[in-house]
């Protein structure tokens, strides 16, 4: 009796620790190098694409102005939903020119084959100052809090869900890099039951409301080797948001904060695993 009590607890402890590894945080490390021929050649892809196709607007709130690109899905139809992507830039690309804020993670929505097969509504907002601004917490790791004009996406969003009725409020989903990574963490925190998932590259963390993020879907990128962005902020919300069993961390180890991005702007990863996610 005794050996079949210690058998069933062995089993059960077995079967435990697989539940807990099969549904647990992924957490993963790539070695992917990236070569200045690689550099060049996957930017000059992305940029060669022509931006006609994403239509020039603008939001206005009060002492709030925010330009904004809005691009629509390929084959458009009022009898289908489609998913609505938000896309924030680096601080290179702050201004008010409504052009320059379509840096890489914006055009490769316009690639012919994931604009024919990755069909969605992109939205991608420039901002005039920083998105988002950075100090140190209690325990000197750098964290970011949204600015002002942030608050203020929610509404434009709200408006764009009125004009576009075929968008399908269950997957709007948030991806940055940098600065924009850090702005897709934070829209994120202030509105958690809003937004379907968030791919964050090389951003500073925002742990502002970490009890919410406990169950969304959250992608974390960040080079190994990154200087400007530190590393160690998203290696902390990874630990902060143990619990959450949806979310990915990726670790690029040779690669720095200018070429993280390189590796995914001419793979369909990011849309897939985006298009995979819903509220």
């Amino acid at each position: 009796m005794h050996k079949t009590n210690s058998k069933q607890i062995l089993v059960i402890l077995f079967l435990t620790l697989t539940v807990n590894f099969i549904f647990a945080q992924k957490k993963e490390f790539r070695e992917t190098t990236v070569d200045s021929l690689t550099f060049a050649n996957n930017r000059k892809i992305v940029n060669s694409l022509n931006t006609d196709g994403f239509v020039k607007k603008i939001f206005i709130k009060e002492d709030i102005q925010i330009p904004y690109r809005l691009l629509t899905p390929k084959d458009n139809s009022n009898k289908q939903k489609y998913p609505l992507v938000i896309t924030f830039h680096n601080s290179t690309r702050i201004g008010n020119d409504n052009e320059n804020q379509l840096e890489p993670f914006a055009k490769i929505w316009l690639r012919p084959e994931i604009y024919t097969q990755y069909q969605c509504y992109v939205i991608a907002p420039q901002f005039s100052k920083r998105s988002s601004n950075y100090e140190k917490n209690s325990d000197s790791i750098p964290i970011s809090k949204p600015s002002k004009d942030v608050f203020a996406l929610l509404e434009l969003i709200q408006n764009v869900e009125k004009e576009y009725s075929n968008i399908d409020t269950n997957r709007i989903y948030l991806i940055g890099y940098s600065m924009g990574g850090s702005t897709a963490q934070n829209l994120l925190n202030m509105a958690p039951d809003k937004f379907a998932a968030v791919v964050s590259v090389a951003a500073v963390p925002d742990f502002s409301n970490l009890k919410k993020l406990s169950s969304k879907n959250i992608w974390l990128i960040h080079g190994e080797k990154d200087d400007e962005n530190p590393y160690a902020g998203s290696v902390e919300l990874f630990n902060k948001l143990s619990s959450n069993k949806k979310m990915v961390f990726t670790t690029l180890n040779n690669l720095n904060h200018n070429n993280i991005i390189i590796p995914f702007l001419i793979t369909e990863e990011i849309p897939k695993w985006l298009f995979e996610k819903r509220k």
